[in-house]
Protein backbone atom coordinates (compact mmCIF):
# COMPACT_ATOMS: atom_id res chain seq x y z
CA UNK A 1 0.00 0.00 0.00
CA UNK A 2 1.35 3.64 -1.17
CA UNK A 3 1.72 5.84 2.13
CA UNK A 4 0.37 9.55 1.48
CA UNK A 5 1.03 12.54 3.22
CA UNK A 6 0.03 16.55 3.28
CA UNK A 7 2.13 18.84 2.77
CA UNK A 8 0.91 22.59 3.43
CA UNK A 9 1.80 25.55 2.82
CA UNK A 10 -1.60 27.38 3.87
CA UNK A 11 -2.19 29.27 1.03
CA UNK A 12 -4.15 32.57 0.94
CA UNK A 13 -6.52 32.53 -2.04
CA UNK A 14 -7.58 36.30 -3.70
CA UNK A 15 -10.49 37.39 -1.57
CA UNK A 16 -10.09 35.61 1.52
CA UNK A 17 -7.74 36.55 4.98
CA UNK A 18 -5.08 35.24 6.40
CA UNK A 19 -7.60 34.00 9.49
CA UNK A 20 -9.58 32.01 6.40
CA UNK A 21 -5.86 30.93 5.29
CA UNK A 22 -5.57 29.22 8.79
CA UNK A 23 -8.52 27.88 9.39
CA UNK A 24 -8.71 26.21 6.11
CA UNK A 25 -5.42 24.17 7.19
CA UNK A 26 -7.21 23.29 10.94
CA UNK A 27 -9.63 21.95 8.74
CA UNK A 28 -7.69 20.18 6.13
CA UNK A 29 -5.50 18.57 9.07
CA UNK A 30 -8.80 17.23 10.90
CA UNK A 31 -9.86 15.60 7.14
CA UNK A 32 -6.63 14.03 6.76
CA UNK A 33 -6.44 12.53 10.09
CA UNK A 34 -10.06 11.14 9.20
CA UNK A 35 -9.00 10.08 5.49
CA UNK A 36 -5.43 7.77 7.03
CA UNK A 37 -2.80 10.42 5.62
CA UNK A 38 0.16 9.05 7.36
CA UNK A 39 1.64 12.69 8.75
CA UNK A 40 0.62 16.55 8.17
CA UNK A 41 3.95 18.65 7.37
CA UNK A 42 3.93 22.72 7.64
CA UNK A 43 6.02 24.66 5.47
CA UNK A 44 7.63 28.12 6.93
CA UNK A 45 7.52 31.17 4.46
CA UNK A 46 8.25 34.88 5.54
CA UNK A 47 7.09 38.04 3.52
CA UNK A 48 5.10 36.14 1.02
CA UNK A 49 1.23 37.30 0.49
CA UNK A 50 0.22 33.97 -0.88
CA UNK A 51 1.33 31.50 2.23
CA UNK A 52 0.74 32.53 5.63
CA UNK A 53 2.49 30.25 8.15
CA UNK A 54 5.72 31.70 9.31
CA UNK A 55 5.99 29.65 12.36
CA UNK A 56 5.19 25.55 11.63
CA UNK A 57 5.95 24.93 15.34
CA UNK A 58 2.89 27.10 16.37
CA UNK A 59 0.84 25.78 13.98
CA UNK A 60 1.48 22.41 14.85
CA UNK A 61 0.71 22.65 18.38
CA UNK A 62 -2.80 23.61 17.16
CA UNK A 63 -3.06 20.69 14.59
CA UNK A 64 -1.99 18.16 17.60
CA UNK A 65 -5.65 19.90 19.57
CA UNK A 66 -7.65 18.59 17.37
CA UNK A 67 -6.18 15.83 15.65
CA UNK A 68 -6.33 12.14 17.11
CA UNK A 69 -3.48 9.75 15.16
CA UNK A 70 -1.83 11.56 12.19
CA UNK A 71 1.46 12.53 12.67
CA UNK A 72 2.49 16.26 12.60
CA UNK A 73 5.77 18.22 11.47
CA UNK A 74 7.45 20.98 9.47
CA UNK A 75 8.20 20.76 6.15
CA UNK A 76 10.39 22.45 7.20
CA UNK A 77 11.96 24.85 9.53
CA UNK A 78 14.71 27.02 7.76
CA UNK A 79 17.06 25.70 10.21
CA UNK A 80 20.00 28.89 9.18
CA UNK A 81 17.73 31.28 11.18
CA UNK A 82 18.03 29.56 14.53
CA UNK A 83 19.66 28.06 16.92
CA UNK A 84 19.29 24.38 16.82
CA UNK A 85 19.39 24.07 20.58
CA UNK A 86 16.11 26.26 20.42
CA UNK A 87 14.46 24.23 17.91
CA UNK A 88 15.27 21.27 19.52
CA UNK A 89 13.33 22.74 22.65
CA UNK A 90 10.33 23.67 20.33
CA UNK A 91 10.04 20.37 19.14
CA UNK A 92 10.67 17.87 22.13
CA UNK A 93 7.74 19.83 23.52
CA UNK A 94 5.26 19.10 20.90
CA UNK A 95 6.50 15.48 21.60
CA UNK A 96 5.48 15.63 25.17
CA UNK A 97 2.50 17.38 24.04
CA UNK A 98 2.08 14.52 21.68
CA UNK A 99 3.91 11.86 21.41
CA UNK A 100 5.34 9.49 18.56
CA UNK A 101 3.24 11.80 16.30
CA UNK A 102 6.23 14.53 15.83
CA UNK A 103 8.14 14.81 12.50
CA UNK A 104 11.11 17.24 12.41
CA UNK A 105 12.00 18.50 8.75
CA UNK A 106 14.97 20.87 7.93
CA UNK A 107 15.78 23.02 5.32
CA UNK A 108 18.20 25.67 4.45
CA UNK A 109 15.96 28.06 2.08
CA UNK A 110 15.19 31.37 3.34
CA UNK A 111 11.75 30.79 2.39
CA UNK A 112 10.84 33.87 1.20
CA UNK A 113 13.42 36.79 -0.49
CA UNK A 114 16.80 37.68 0.75
CA UNK A 115 15.96 41.28 1.90
CA UNK A 116 13.22 39.30 4.29
CA UNK A 117 15.53 36.50 5.10
CA UNK A 118 17.98 39.38 6.44
CA UNK A 119 14.88 40.76 8.55
CA UNK A 120 14.33 37.50 9.90
CA UNK A 121 17.73 36.52 10.84
CA UNK A 122 18.03 40.19 12.25
CA UNK A 123 20.34 40.97 9.26
CA UNK A 124 22.81 37.76 9.83
CA UNK A 125 21.54 35.39 7.61
CA UNK A 126 24.19 32.65 6.52
CA UNK A 127 22.69 31.79 3.49
CA UNK A 128 22.77 28.11 4.77
CA UNK A 129 26.80 27.82 5.25
CA UNK A 130 26.71 26.37 8.24
CA UNK A 131 23.47 23.68 7.63
CA UNK A 132 25.00 20.68 7.76
CA UNK A 133 26.74 21.91 11.22
CA UNK A 134 23.42 22.66 12.73
CA UNK A 135 21.96 19.08 11.25
CA UNK A 136 24.38 17.52 12.41
CA UNK A 137 24.16 19.51 16.33
CA UNK A 138 20.28 18.39 15.88
CA UNK A 139 20.99 14.85 15.69
CA UNK A 140 23.27 15.29 18.14
CA UNK A 141 21.19 17.07 20.67
CA UNK A 142 18.38 14.42 20.13
CA UNK A 143 20.43 11.00 20.68
CA UNK A 144 22.49 12.77 23.49
CA UNK A 145 25.52 12.19 21.81
CA UNK A 146 26.89 15.76 21.33
CA UNK A 147 31.08 15.77 21.32
CA UNK A 148 32.50 16.65 23.94
CA UNK A 149 33.54 19.94 23.40
CA UNK A 150 30.41 21.20 21.92
CA UNK A 151 29.27 24.42 23.48
CA UNK A 152 25.36 22.23 24.66
CA UNK A 153 27.37 19.32 26.47
CA UNK A 154 25.80 18.54 29.44
CA UNK A 155 23.39 21.20 28.87
CA UNK A 156 19.92 20.30 29.99
CA UNK A 157 17.57 19.62 26.96
CA UNK A 158 14.17 20.10 27.95
CA UNK A 159 11.73 18.87 28.54
CA UNK A 160 12.63 15.25 29.51
CA UNK A 161 10.82 12.76 27.88
CA UNK A 162 11.21 9.42 26.53
CA UNK A 163 10.62 9.75 22.58
CA UNK A 164 11.48 11.75 20.12
CA UNK A 165 10.86 13.67 17.16
CA UNK A 166 11.67 12.00 13.75
CA UNK A 167 14.00 13.61 12.05
CA UNK A 168 14.36 14.73 8.22
CA UNK A 169 16.29 16.51 5.80
CA UNK A 170 14.49 18.36 2.99
CA UNK A 171 15.73 19.22 -0.07
CA UNK A 172 15.68 19.87 -3.74
CA UNK A 173 18.68 19.08 -4.62
CA UNK A 174 21.79 16.69 -4.32
CA UNK A 175 23.27 18.69 -1.29
CA UNK A 176 20.14 17.74 0.74
CA UNK A 177 20.30 14.17 -0.02
CA UNK A 178 24.07 13.42 0.69
CA UNK A 179 23.78 15.17 3.91
CA UNK A 180 21.04 12.95 5.39
CA UNK A 181 22.74 10.15 3.77
CA UNK A 182 26.08 11.13 5.61
CA UNK A 183 23.83 11.70 8.95
CA UNK A 184 22.04 8.35 8.50
CA UNK A 185 18.42 10.16 8.73
CA UNK A 186 15.20 10.48 6.60
CA UNK A 187 14.84 12.68 3.57
CA UNK A 188 12.11 13.98 1.23
CA UNK A 189 12.47 15.49 -2.14
CA UNK A 190 10.87 18.11 -3.15
CA UNK A 191 9.67 17.38 -6.97
CA UNK A 192 7.60 20.15 -6.59
CA UNK A 193 10.39 22.49 -7.00
CA UNK A 194 12.66 20.35 -8.83
CA UNK A 195 11.04 18.04 -11.30
CA UNK A 196 13.88 16.86 -12.78
CA UNK A 197 17.07 14.70 -11.73
CA UNK A 198 14.96 13.59 -8.38
CA UNK A 199 15.50 10.41 -9.50
CA UNK A 200 19.29 10.20 -9.42
CA UNK A 201 19.30 12.47 -5.77
CA UNK A 202 17.46 9.71 -4.69
CA UNK A 203 19.42 7.05 -6.01
CA UNK A 204 22.72 8.89 -4.13
CA UNK A 205 20.95 9.46 -1.52
CA UNK A 206 20.17 5.73 -0.68
CA UNK A 207 23.69 4.35 -1.93
CA UNK A 208 25.84 6.62 0.05
CA UNK A 209 23.22 5.93 3.45
CA UNK A 210 25.32 5.51 6.43
CA UNK A 211 23.64 3.76 9.46
CA UNK A 212 23.55 6.75 11.76
CA UNK A 213 20.36 8.12 13.59
CA UNK A 214 18.60 6.08 11.48
CA UNK A 215 19.04 2.26 10.24
CA UNK A 216 17.62 2.05 6.94
CA UNK A 217 17.36 4.43 4.78
CA UNK A 218 13.67 6.28 4.17
CA UNK A 219 12.83 8.28 1.19
CA UNK A 220 9.50 10.41 0.94
CA UNK A 221 8.97 12.07 -2.88
CA UNK A 222 6.98 15.51 -2.25
CA UNK A 223 4.43 16.08 -4.99
CA UNK A 224 2.41 19.03 -6.41
CA UNK A 225 -1.12 17.36 -7.03
CA UNK A 226 -4.47 18.04 -7.43
CA UNK A 227 -7.49 15.73 -8.27
CA UNK A 228 -10.84 16.40 -9.77
CA UNK A 229 -13.65 14.59 -10.41
CA UNK A 230 -13.97 15.22 -13.70
CA UNK A 231 -11.42 16.57 -16.68
CA UNK A 232 -12.98 19.82 -17.38
CA UNK A 233 -12.72 20.99 -12.92
CA UNK A 234 -9.21 19.66 -13.65
CA UNK A 235 -8.57 21.74 -16.57
CA UNK A 236 -9.88 24.72 -15.35
CA UNK A 237 -8.31 24.40 -11.88
CA UNK A 238 -4.81 24.05 -14.00
CA UNK A 239 -5.54 27.17 -15.43
CA UNK A 240 -5.74 28.70 -11.77
CA UNK A 241 -1.95 27.17 -10.97
CA UNK A 242 -0.98 27.91 -14.50
CA UNK A 243 -1.28 31.93 -13.52
CA UNK A 244 0.25 31.17 -10.47
CA UNK A 245 3.53 30.02 -12.12
CA UNK A 246 3.39 33.22 -14.25
CA UNK A 247 3.16 35.66 -10.97
CA UNK A 248 6.19 33.90 -9.37
CA UNK A 249 8.26 33.69 -12.55
CA UNK A 250 7.43 37.71 -12.66
CA UNK A 251 8.32 38.37 -8.84
CA UNK A 252 5.07 39.21 -8.31
CA UNK A 253 4.42 38.85 -4.25
CA UNK A 254 0.06 38.22 -4.33
CA UNK A 255 -2.38 36.08 -3.17
CA UNK A 256 -3.29 32.36 -5.14
CA UNK A 257 -5.14 33.10 -8.05
CA UNK A 258 -8.52 31.97 -8.04
CA UNK A 259 -10.06 29.48 -10.78
CA UNK A 260 -12.17 32.47 -12.09
CA UNK A 261 -9.47 34.40 -12.67
CA UNK A 262 -7.26 31.64 -13.94
CA UNK A 263 -9.77 30.58 -16.45
CA UNK A 264 -10.55 34.73 -17.58
CA UNK A 265 -6.13 35.22 -18.25
CA UNK A 266 -4.80 35.44 -21.24
CA UNK A 267 -1.19 34.97 -22.03
CA UNK A 268 1.45 36.08 -24.79
CA UNK A 269 4.17 33.94 -25.97
CA UNK A 270 6.45 34.72 -23.09
CA UNK A 271 4.23 33.51 -20.44
CA UNK A 272 2.75 30.30 -22.37
CA UNK A 273 6.72 29.32 -22.39
CA UNK A 274 6.56 29.97 -18.76
CA UNK A 275 3.63 27.54 -18.36
CA UNK A 276 5.06 24.85 -20.31
CA UNK A 277 8.48 24.87 -18.53
CA UNK A 278 6.65 24.69 -15.22
CA UNK A 279 4.18 21.78 -16.06
CA UNK A 280 6.71 18.81 -15.03
CA UNK A 281 6.09 20.09 -11.61
CA UNK A 282 2.22 19.23 -11.05
CA UNK A 283 0.37 16.19 -11.71
CA UNK A 284 -2.98 17.68 -11.92
CA UNK A 285 -6.37 15.16 -13.17
CA UNK A 286 -9.14 12.66 -12.21
CA UNK A 287 -8.25 10.42 -10.12
CA UNK A 288 -7.35 7.69 -12.56
CA UNK A 289 -5.19 10.08 -14.51
CA UNK A 290 -3.25 11.29 -10.65
CA UNK A 291 -2.78 8.19 -9.48
CA UNK A 292 -1.50 6.39 -12.71
CA UNK A 293 1.27 9.08 -12.92
CA UNK A 294 1.98 9.37 -8.91
CA UNK A 295 2.42 5.79 -9.00
CA UNK A 296 5.22 5.75 -11.57
CA UNK A 297 7.01 9.17 -9.86
CA UNK A 298 7.02 6.29 -6.54
CA UNK A 299 8.28 3.60 -8.63
CA UNK A 300 11.14 6.20 -9.94
CA UNK A 301 11.84 7.36 -7.26
CA UNK A 302 11.80 4.40 -5.72
CA UNK A 303 10.04 6.09 -2.69
CA UNK A 304 8.78 4.67 0.22
CA UNK A 305 6.53 7.30 1.17
CA UNK A 306 4.71 10.30 -1.30
CA UNK A 307 3.94 13.88 0.33
CA UNK A 308 1.45 15.39 -1.52
CA UNK A 309 1.32 19.38 -1.81
CA UNK A 310 -2.22 21.07 -2.76
CA UNK A 311 -2.69 24.19 -3.72
CA UNK A 312 -5.94 24.91 -5.50
CA UNK A 313 -7.74 27.93 -6.55
CA UNK A 314 -10.55 27.18 -4.00
CA UNK A 315 -10.35 25.64 -0.48
CA UNK A 316 -13.23 23.51 -1.38
CA UNK A 317 -11.09 22.02 -4.74
CA UNK A 318 -8.30 21.26 -2.45
CA UNK A 319 -10.42 19.65 0.46
CA UNK A 320 -11.92 17.27 -2.32
CA UNK A 321 -8.85 16.99 -3.82
CA UNK A 322 -7.43 14.60 -0.78
CA UNK A 323 -10.81 12.99 -0.58
CA UNK A 324 -10.39 11.72 -4.02
CA UNK A 325 -6.52 10.66 -3.65
CA UNK A 326 -7.42 9.22 -0.13
CA UNK A 327 -10.24 6.95 -2.07
CA UNK A 328 -7.92 6.25 -4.88
CA UNK A 329 -4.98 4.80 -2.85
CA UNK A 330 -7.75 3.36 -0.69
CA UNK A 331 -6.40 4.57 2.65
CA UNK A 332 -6.82 3.19 5.85
CA UNK A 333 -9.24 4.97 7.83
Amino acid sequence: MTLLSVLDQTPVIDGHSVADAIAATVELAQLADDLGYTRYWCAEHHGLRGVSNPCPEVMLARLGSVTQRIRLGSGGVMLPYYSPFKVAEQFMMLEALFPNRIDLGVGRAPGGDMRTAQAVAAGTYNRGDIFPQQVADLVGLMSGKLPADHVAQGVLLQPQVETRPQLWVLGSSEFGGLLAAQLGIRFAFAHFINAHFGDRVAQAYRERFRAGHEAQPYLAAAVFVICADTDEEAADLEKAVDLRRVQMAYGLNAPIPTIEQGVAQEYGEREKLVIDREKPRSIIGTPERVTERMLALQEQFQADELVVLTVAGSYRARLRSYELLADAFQLAR
